[in-house]
């Protein structure tokens, strides 16, 4: 039987190099990258069972990457592992196609365990967010209201601006006129009740839109 064939997808390279050194006995890791844009880009042509990302990542945050990755590769198994705890955060990835949310001081086996889930077709959510909910916890997380109020575009703006490019070149990245980002961002502020530039860029980092 042909071992599971895992993309890992995170900007900091001494966690790929574990990741990769931890999952290579049971699994095949087939694609390492540092960047949601190239995840995206690249991820396809290596026909994944799995990719294992975080959600704080440069040029394009997981949530987003995962997002187009999973319309692109409807069969594809998204397995989130990052430092956000927050179960909101969860129940976003869920939404919008996540099989497994894991924290990064899980335990160690907790990542080959939830790739031997999803592999199988089932969900995975570490126990350090699902202590004493009822029933099943991916509907629970999916239930929630999520706090994240901006759209897929705002989110590529926000990303951008917090990586401290500028109006222009943020508008040049994603094709459009300054003046739509301009609109997005003041949308953002507008409906987050943000009064400044620094305060968004504080609310990416906080939700981990961007990588810290």
């Amino acid at each position: 039987m042909k071992r599971p064939r895992i993309v890992l997808a995170d900007d900091h390279t001494l966690i790929l190099d574990s990741l990769k050194n931890l999952l290579e006995p049971e699994f095949e890791v087939v694609g390492l990258f540092a960047d949601g844009h190239e995840l995206m880009e690249g991820a396809p042509s290596l026909n994944p069972h799995v990719i294992v990302l975080d959600i704080g990542m440069p040029t394009m945050n997981g949530l987003t990457a995962g997002q187009r990755l999973k319309q692109a590769l409807p069969l594809v198994k998204l397995v989130y592992l990052t430092m956000n705890r927050d179960p909101d955060m969860a129940g976003e990835a869920f939404r919008l196609g996540a099989s497994a949310y894991l924290l990064k001081n899980s335990a160690a086996g907790e990542l080959q365990k939830a790739i031997r889930q999803v592999v199988r077709g089932g969900f995975y959510v570490t126990p350090l967010l699902t202590d004493g909910m009822v029933g099943s916890f991916v509907q629970n997380f999916k239930r929630r209201k999520s706090t994240l109020s901006v759209t897929p575009r705002q989110k590529e703006v926000l990303q951008l601006l917090a990586e401290g490019r500028s109006m222009k070149e943020a508008a040049f990245v994603l094709n459009v006129s300054p003046r739509t980002v301009a609109f997005h961002k003041y949308a953002m502020m507008d409906r987050l009740h943000i009064r400044s530039s620094a305060e968004l860029v504080e609310y990416a980092m906080r939700s981990s839109i961007v990588a810290a």
